[in-house]
């Protein structure tokens, strides 16, 4: 029975203040973690231009944007400049992998990536996935081995970039089980670990759910193990921060539960690649969550 945790990690202060208390806690319990970091400049007040995506402003009145991101960032890229995360941050990044966790690429620019992929070329795609994958070389020393979309939103160029950059594997969609993903009819050879839990901020404040119950209803949903294990998404803006306490009850839940937490890399290990199925990607929306996200879809039989 395997959990595995991967770590968004979309801002400065998510970065600065949210990662250094996460990976503190994971020691604590002893859980491994994926961690997926923005690499470029904050941009998060760009994000008010999302006001006319529908079901947008319903997400932020439920889940106290203000309250988790904290004002500052909420400027950052309209009144105030946007730190740039990536170097002013590179030592905290250093130091997670050095704790013994995974790290890999969230995006570029956070914000930008979630506006723009849907409608990207292949250049614009290139040029954000590129810089990130850059960054992240300049950084570690080394090349990236794994990619989780911002927003899971991904398109057809980005998608043959996780094969181009040489990526083993990546978590760009949510679904059910790990597949090779098949986009408008072609194959894509980088395989797939979906997110197969519901976020916090996609739980709470709907049907009832708040911080005080969210916890014991997330667990419920995990009461029944897939054979290929759990990926479940966090946020260092969210659990990170405010809602440390309850993550930290969540770890104790799973590990009552007799899971084991673990990095998305762990689960990898554990696959057998050739017996992996394939699966149609498809664009769709999900419930508590704006915006239309990368979907593991039917299975094609060989």
């Amino acid at each position: 029975m395997k959990l595995a945790l991967k770590i968004d990690v979309d801002t400065y202060r998510g970065t600065c203040v949210g990662v250094p208390r996460l990976v503190e806690v994971l020691k604590k319990h002893a859980a491994g973690a994926s961690f997926l970091f923005s690499l470029g400049t904050d941009h998060t007040g760009r994000a008010i231009k999302r006001v006319f995506r529908p079901g947008f402003m319903k997400k932020v009145s439920r889940t106290s944007v203000l309250e988790h991101y904290g004002l500052k960032t909420l400027l950052y890229g309209t009144l105030l400049p946007g730190p740039d995360i990536g170097r002013r941050c590179a030592e905290i990044m250093r130091g997670t992998r050095e704790a013994g966790f995974e790290v890999g690429i969230h995006s570029w620019d956070h914000v930008k990536w979630q506006d723009y992929v849907a409608q990207a070329d292949a250049r614009w795609t290139g040029e954000e996935m590129g810089a990130a994958f850059l960054r992240y070389s300049e950084i570690f020393g080394e090349s990236a081995r794994t990619h989780g979309a911002a927003g899971w939103q991904m398109n057809l160029h980005a998608l043959r970039l996780t094969q181009r950059l040489g990526f083993d594997y990546c978590s760009d969609t949510r679904g059910r089980c790990p597949f090779i993903p098949i986009y408008c009819g072609e194959i894509i050879a980088c395989p797939q670990l979906p997110t197969t839990l519901p976020t916090l901020d996609e739980l709470i404040g709907l049907d009832g759910l708040t911080a005080d119950n969210v916890a014991e209803h997330l667990l419920k949903l995990s009461e029944n193990p897939l054979p290929t294990g759990h990926v479940y998404t966090l946020h260092a803006e969210l659990e990170g921060m405010k809602l440390l306490p309850l993550f930290e009850a969540l770890l104790k839940g799973w590990k009552a539960m007799g899971y084991e937490l673990t990095s998305t890399r762990e689960l990898y290990d554990t696959l057998r690649l050739q017996n992996l199925p394939r699966h149609e990607l498809s664009m769709g929306e999900i419930p508590g969550r704006s915006g239309r996200l990368a979907l593991q879809g039917k299975e094609f039989l060989t």
